[in-house]
Formats: C-alpha cells, structure tokens, sequence
C-alpha cells in the first residue's frame, strides 16, 4: 500500500482487508472440489480462510498458503486463527466471537482480553521458536519462513506481552497514535472531523452499498478506534496487535516510530459485517437498517466459528428448535455470558479435518515460478489490492489448469476517486491478461475474477 498521501487513510499496513469475505472455492465459474491449493497474497486477516472452510464438502481437503508483506501482519494472521481455533471447553462461543471482534477490530480492548492476547503471543512465541520442522498445529505452519523471519515474530509475540518502552514517555499510548493519525491524515479539518466522519458514511460508505454501518458506532471507530464493543465494559487497554514499526525520514537519519499505521477511513466493518445471507439481517425499518454491522459481524463470524467446530467433530450448541439438520443457527444477539474458559495451548486447538495453514516468506511470490513443487500447483489465487504491484506473467507457471485468480478491487479505498478506481480495475485486467488469465463471467465491482487459460 502506498503509504502518500493519496492513500494516508488506509494506512501502510494492513490489518484487515477491504472487501467483504469470500469463499474461494466459489469465486470461478465452477466450485473447486477435492483436494484444492489456495494462494493467498496480501490478504490482511483471516476472513477468507474462515469462509473457505466453511463452504468445504466432507470429502474436500484444502492446503492454504500464506503471503504477507510484514511480519506484524502475519503475526496477526496466527493470532486469528488461534482464536478461531480455540475449542469451547477452553472458551464459550459467545465469548470467543466477542474476543475475537475485540482483538480484530479494536485499538484498545477490556482488561480480561488483554489478558487472553498476552496468554495466545505466549503460546505463539512457543510455536515459531520451539517447532522447526514439523509444524504444531496444521493451521499455524510456520515451519516454511526463513529462521529471521520466526525470530521477528517471536520478538513480535514478546512485545505483546511485554510493550516497549520508548524513552521518557512510557508505552505506546494507542489513543494518542490514532490521534495523531487522524489530525495527520484531517489536517485542518480535524476541528470539523465529526462532519468529515459523517461525510466518509453517508456519501460513499453507504453509498457504496455500506448502508449496516451505523452512525454512531463509525463516528466512535473514527475518532478512537474502537468498532465493537459487545459486552460493558471499560475498553482502555492498548490492543498491541495493532500497534507497528513505522520508519521515517528526519533531516537524514532514519527514525523508527512505533504506533498504529492501519486503516482509519474505511473501517474493519467491511471484512464482516456488510453482507449476509440472512435478509432478517439486512431488513429496514422507516428506511433505517434494524441490524447493525456490528451486529451482522457478531453473528458471521460465529457462523464461521460453528463450521470450524463441525469440521473439528465438535459441536458447541445443541440444535436450536426448529432448525434444519445441518445448517449453522447462531442468535441475532450478543448475548453476556460468564467468562469461564481455562486459557487453551497450541495442543488442545481444534483439528480441522483436511484443513492446513502454511506461512510462506515475506518475499517468496516472484520467486515460486523458480520451485518445482509450485509449478502448475494452485487451483485459486487471491491477491490483495495492496498487493497487486507483486503480480506479473510468472503467475501462469504457478496457476494449476483453468486456476482461478480473484484480485480485490480499490472500492473501499476511500481517499481514491472514481477516475482512480476505474484506473487501478483496468491495470488488475491488464496485468492478469499478461499472464494468460481472462475474465470470468461473475461481475462485481468489489472483486475481479479470472481463469487461466492454458
């Protein structure tokens, strides 16, 4: 992500994406079935891969594989999965989907979930370091990255459970980062930024199809960074997952800051909360969305949460009356309930049947052409907007037969205009026709869709 001022809004690192989640094994014109490898370059958090394996058949194995572009974010992708993998007799489902929005989408969180962070960066710092060559869990293989790269990431982990102390001040204080974020990327318009918040929803969020994104939630995610808060409680601990390394320029010399660099435009709503299957969550009331995306993001991700546990062959919940076999009912509300989980280890996750995570390194896309073992080898590609400059020719020497390529689109990249937009859709095209893919029929103006021709 280009990191001018065009797009200081989203910020240079990706923590969530911007598009709603996707299974992927459905983007083409024909479901991928079997035994299926998945590509994914820059996607920022772990919504496509949930909602992947929520679509798997029984008889379907699925192999994700991993590109980020910085360690933080894939030390945020490890982080995700744990959660999602936490298995109930260690955390309530309720409890886990709440947890799980507060550390996704939130830079300051409750004290109990500082504590559940801290205990999960331990576990994690354990499994980069202590596991080499055969990975702990499936779904956390980290066994691919180069031996720097997992000493990153375990220095990463440690400063979750321990924050740095710059000099004289103390930790990071995350509200004074996302601050001074905003009265960068406002500038003089900082005294009016309630009228700019208001603007960025009403005239191209809900614009943009974004209507579920209610008023007062985006106006608070906007000016504290704070976009769900599902249980009462006091949210004033710094979320550390959120917080980065930024390098600068300053009369020559090179200086580090540490502080939040995501995004603060276009809002973590986006990965789960603006769409559904299920109208009664989509419906209006005196032209007034009934649900919010808070609300349509609580009850998604538990969705997705009771798939993992069907695949796991555990059942959270017991058949809501009513219900038909074999689909996923989860309540329309948060509902409060006593945190009574014991704090899970890497050995007690769920085990996703036919289910694997690997991490690959941070630079190691162009150079997977070079591999054997990745010749003609994926059966679906995804790549990020932010990553789309990564992309070129080589790609149909990785691409299995009639492999499907999905590139996220610059829709929700606020600060971009029309004419920008239209631009960065017609470079997607250009770049994936060079590498021998053509459009798919399925049109949308969120996602493009390719098939490789051989």
């Amino acid at each position: 992500m280009s990191t001018g001022r065009t797009l200081e809004g989203a910020g240079c690192v990706t923590w969530w994406g911007f598009s709603p989640a996707r299974d992927l094994l459905c983007t083409g014109s024909e479901k991928l079935q079997g035994d299926v490898n998945v590509l994914l370059v820059g996607s920022g958090d772990s919504r496509h891969i949930l909602k992947t394996i929520a679509g798997l058949r029984n008889t379907d194995t699925l192999h994700v594989w991993l590109i980020e572009n910085s360690m933080e974010v894939v030390a945020r992708q490890l982080l995700l999965l744990f959660l999602a993998l936490t298995p109930y007799e260690s955390m309530g489902l309720n409890e886990k989907t709440e947890v799980f929005l507060e550390v996704f989408g939130n830079s300051e969180v409750r004290s109990q979930t500082a504590e559940i962070l801290k205990h999960v960066a331990s576990q994690l710092s354990f499994l980069v370091t202590d596991t080499l060559e055969t990975p702990a869990h499936p779904c956390l293989d980290t066994t691919h990255l180069r031996f720097k790269e997992r000493d990153e990431l375990d220095r990463i982990f440690k400063q979750w459970i321990r924050p740095p102390l710059s000099p004289r001040v103390g930790p990071v204080s995350m509200a004074k980062a996302w601050d001074g974020r905003v009265r960068q990327h406002l500038g003089t318009r900082y005294d009016s930024r309630m009228g700019c918040f208001d603007w960025d929803l009403t005239m191209k969020l809900q614009q943009k199809g974004c209507g579920v994104i209610n008023k007062q939630q985006y106006a608070q995610w906007r000016e504290r960074g704070v976009a769900f808060e599902l249980r009462e409680g006091i949210y004033q601990t710094a979320n550390g997952s959120l917080l980065s390394t930024r390098v600068f320029s300053h009369r020559g010399d090179k200086v580090a800051v540490r502080g939040y660099w995501g995004d603060i435009v276009s809002s973590p709503y986006l990965s789960f909360g603006v769409e559904s299957d299920d109208e009664k969550l989509l419906k209006k009331q005196n032209g007034q969305h009934i649900k919010t995306a808070q609300d349509i993001s609580y009850v998604n991700v538990q969705a997705l949460f009771q798939s993992l546990s069907h695949r796991g062959g555990t059942s959270p919940t017991a058949p809501q009356p009513g219900s038909e076999e074999g689909k996923v009912c989860v309540s329309l509300e948060p509902q409060s309930q006593p945190e009574t989980h014991h704090k899970a280890h890497i050995r007690e996750l769920m085990h996703l049947d036919g289910v694997s995570v690997t991490f690959l390194p941070l630079d190691s896309l162009p150079k997977l052409p070079e591999k054997q073992k990745y010749s003609h080898f994926f059966n679906g590609i995804y790549c990020a907007a932010s990553m789309v400059h990564h992309l070129g020719p080589t790609l149909r020497q990785i691409g299995a037969p009639k492999a499907t390529l999905v590139v996220e689109l610059a829709k929700y990249l606020l600060d971009l205009t029309k004419d920008q937009e239209a631009g960065f859709a017609q470079k997607v095209g250009d770049i994936a026709k060079e590498a021998g893919f053509e459009p798919s029929q399925k049109e949308s103006d969120i996602y493009a869709t390719f098939t490789l021709q051989m």
